[in-house]
């Protein structure tokens, strides 16, 4: 997928969900850990030199699966490259869970599920769909697709 240089740049420098100073090792073979600092930005994780402030590099949160590597470390791992792998190490086991969690709960994909549970509820509950106030009820992207359940780790 390609990015505007200047938008991610951009976004980068917005508030972050999350935003800490984290052992990093790249997917490459050979990648060492090295501190950096890291910052959730809507759905990009964003990793910086410590003493920068243009990122090294960022993550687009989607089609991924996190997952926990021991008490204080966690991996994120993209399903279409699998061999893809970053590792982040925290300094608690405490840390290291609000990342994972924060992380799930960046995708987009994430965010739609949640969407749809609760209009599926919200219809349940009083019979109206509260979508159709704002005329996009139809819309493919709020719709339950059959077949394919993720949970929240392949996201």
């Amino acid at each position: 997928m390609r990015f505007n240089e200047k938008e991610l740049i951009s976004l980068s420098r917005q508030p972050s969900e999350r935003a800490a100073e984290l052992g990093m090792r790249g997917p490459k073979k050979g990648d060492v850990v090295k501190r950096r600092l890291v910052k959730l930005v809507v759905n990009f994780l964003f990793y910086f030199r410590t003493d920068e402030e243009e990122p090294q590099g960022a993550l687009l949160l989607e089609q991924c699966r996190v997952e926990r590597e021991d008490s204080q470390a966690f991996s994120i791992t993209f399903l279409d490259e699998a061999e893809r792998k970053y590792l982040f190490e925290c300094d608690s086991q405490e840390q290291c869970q609000e990342w994972i969690d924060s992380i799930i709960k960046a995708s987009y994909e994430f965010m739609r599920k949640n969407l749809i549970f609760y209009r599926t509820e919200i219809h349940r509950l009083t019979g109206k769909d509260p979508l159709e106030q704002y005329g996009i009820e139809d819309e493919t992207r709020f719709q339950v697709t059959s077949g394919l359940q993720l949970m929240p780790k392949d996201i």
